[in-house]
């Protein structure tokens, strides 16, 4: 039964009044009613979602390898560009979430970004369909020629347009799929879940076929049909959004909490000499709104100084209805613990930057390495493209997700007597623990590989000239199964942190705070790749990221990143100890590195 159906009667009888009237229609209690599309609407979001993510990830699973090979890029310089085009793309959320939420609302956001996608795709097609768009062919061992300014041009453009992308769909497309069911029934909470389970399915299922069919035929084929399918793929993304347009419902933006956030540090700067009153409860601007949709906060004793925003002066006035005549002076109390909420989140947040790190390197480095192992499929002469063994961090995940929650889940319940077994923090911290342990083993099967290439017979030369190794491609393994299980604890425990710890209206940032942390961690790792590039060439060792893995210290670099994460693993302690999850008062702080 879809969520119309569960309307009372005198709403009923009001839908029929005003026809198909969506955001128009009234109860008698004067609330504002809409019309949900529920069910109806699914099959165009989660086409639209489909497609979208079989282009996006299509595109941009193989880049390492198509710079290096068709760009003639070093390994050095398409590593740093992927990690600032995916920093980039990552950090766009946090504009489009604004821009969304002040100005175009979701709808428009998703269709705009849904197009400039589109024109990326089609951008990098072109850059492999057309001759004069790439360098020419690299014979292996000859001097390989670089991009020209224009052909560089042309793809930094194609990159751009992906940016833009990214940045509307990312923060917009999970809440657009709930906003088509009514929260406030049985059906419309079912369907609300049951659209998360399809989103990550067909994220899972994007992902899966990217990874085997698409990079295959890039690989095999032809990068201009492996390009080219991606494109198609977004055009008909596109399609579906716009062909359910009479369908949706149509949220109108509402204004962006950044500046309530902005109103409270500026009015506690303005009365930073005023000492803050010990009868609190009493001398503190207490107004909340009677709509608001965020929940009443405790107050707390931590960044005392913000409390001065909700001081009230003698120039301070209050209208006849309780707000503030003047937001910028005077600030309510639950304003000032709503902001609050976002800076006990920064700590945790930060955190994040240097974890993502060891995993961004499965993305690169990972398919530098399967370039120079046997990739024979057991005895036939079949190879496996070398991006499609990041499967295997899929697949981990794949497994590792229900058999957490059907089954480790309900017995760390029972162990512990808490709802989801352990802490969300302390999920994060395990997942940080094993992605030191996958940065590790890289570095051990990175050392091996290299041995056996300089002790045994190669099986040939790359593109590049570098000896291929006998050592098979299987053994990265492993680290990507590793690399997976860390995303299974930390990333789906950093996503429901966000959603849970902000505000209520502080979705659109809560679901962009990820992405920005991811962004971080990508331009970070573009600089770290350089410097240890630049350091190690003239050093004794030889130049740790050689394009030629086997005259490079890969493993090194490995080594160096796993210390970064140990040291960022102690920081993540101090800062979980010191969290005060939302919920909690003064006298109840949850210690999230009990049991970890």
């Amino acid at each position: 039964m879809g969520d119309e159906e569960k309307q009372t009667p005198a709403t009923l009888e009001i839908s029929m009044e005003n026809g198909n009237l969506k955001e128009e229609t009234t109860t008698s209690n004067e609330e504002p009613e809409i019309k949900y599309g529920g069910i109806k609407a699914m099959p165009f979001v989660i086409g639209n979602e489909t497609f979208e993510k079989l282009g996006t990830v299509g595109s941009s699973t193989n880049l390492a390898v198509y710079l290096t090979t068709v760009f003639n890029m070093k390994s050095v310089t398409a590593t740093t560009l992927i990690n600032v085009f995916t920093g980039t793309t990552n950090l766009a959320p946090l504009i489009g979430a604004y821009l969304s939420d002040t100005y175009f609302g979701r709808y428009w956001t998703l269709g705009f970004a849904s197009v400039f996608s589109f024109l990326g795709m089609v951008v990098l097609m072109l850059t492999a369909a057309i001759s004069t768009m790439h360098p020419p062919k690299c014979a292996p061992g000859a001097v390989c020629a670089g991009p020209t300014s224009w052909q560089l041009a042309f793809l930094l453009s194609g990159f751009a347009f992906l940016v833009i992308g990214a940045g509307g769909i990312r923060p917009c497309n999970l809440a657009f799929g709930a906003d088509q069911f009514n929260p406030n029934t049985e059906s419309g909470k079912r369907g609300i879940t049951s659209f998360f389970n399809w989103y990550y399915f067909t994220f899972t299922f994007a992902v899966m076929i990217s990874v085997t069919g698409i990079v295959y035929v890039q690989s095999n084929v032809s990068w201009a049909i492996g390009l080219g399918i991606p494109a198609f793929l977004m055009l008909l993304s596109c399609v579906m959004f716009f062909v359910g347009t009479s369908i949706y419902v149509i949220v109108k933006p509402q204004g962006s909490p950044i500046t309530g956030i902005v109103q409270v540090l500026v009015a506690a700067t303005k009365k930073r000499g005023l000492k803050v009153p010990d009868n609190s409860a009493m001398s503190l601007f207490n107004y909340i709104p009677a709509k608001s949709i965020n929940s009443k906060l405790p107050r707390t004793e931590q960044f005392r100084c913000l409390d001065k925003a909700a001081i009230i002066t003698d120039e301070n006035q209050i209208n006849l209805d309780g707000t503030a005549t003047n937001p910028w002076k005077l600030c309510s109390i639950q304003q000032v613990e709503e902001v609050k909420c976002l800076l006990r989140i920064i700590p945790i947040w930060s955190t994040s930057i240097l974890y993502h790190i060891p995993l961004l390197q499965q993305q690169t480095y990972a398919v530098f390495q399967a370039l120079q192992m046997d990739r024979r499929l057991g005895t036939t002469s079949f190879k496996v493209p070398a991006a499609t063994y990041i499967i295997f961090t899929m697949l981990t995940l794949t497994i590792w997700i229900p058999l957490y929650d059907r089954i480790i889940v309900p017995f760390l319940q029972r162990l512990t007597g808490k709802d989801g077994g352990i802490t969300l923090l302390q999920r994060m911290g395990i997942g940080m623990i094993l992605a030191i342990l996958c940065t590790v083993v890289s570095g051990l099967v990175e050392e091996n590989r290299r041995h056996i290439a300089l002790t045994r017979p190669p099986l040939g030369l790359t593109n590049k000239g570098g000896s291929i190794s006998s050592m098979s491609g299987m053994w990265l393994i492993p680290q990507l199964a590793l690399s997976g299980l860390s995303e299974g604890f930390n990333y789906i425990a950093q996503i429901e942190f966000y959603y849970k710890q902000f505000p209520e209206n502080m979705r659109s940032i809560a679901g962009s705070a990820f992405f920005a942390g991811g962004a971080l961690s990508n331009y970070l790792s573009g600089v770290l790749v350089s410097v240890v590039h630049q350091i190690t060439s003239g050093s004794k060792t030889g130049d740790w990221l050689d394009d030629d893995l086997n005259k490079g210290k890969l493993d090194y670099f490995y080594y160096v990143i796993a210390g970064l994460g140990i040291l960022n693993f102690g920081y993540f302690l101090l800062c979980a100890k010191w969290y005060r999850y939302k919920d909690a008062d003064d006298s109840t702080v949850e210690m999230a590195t009990k049991g970890i």
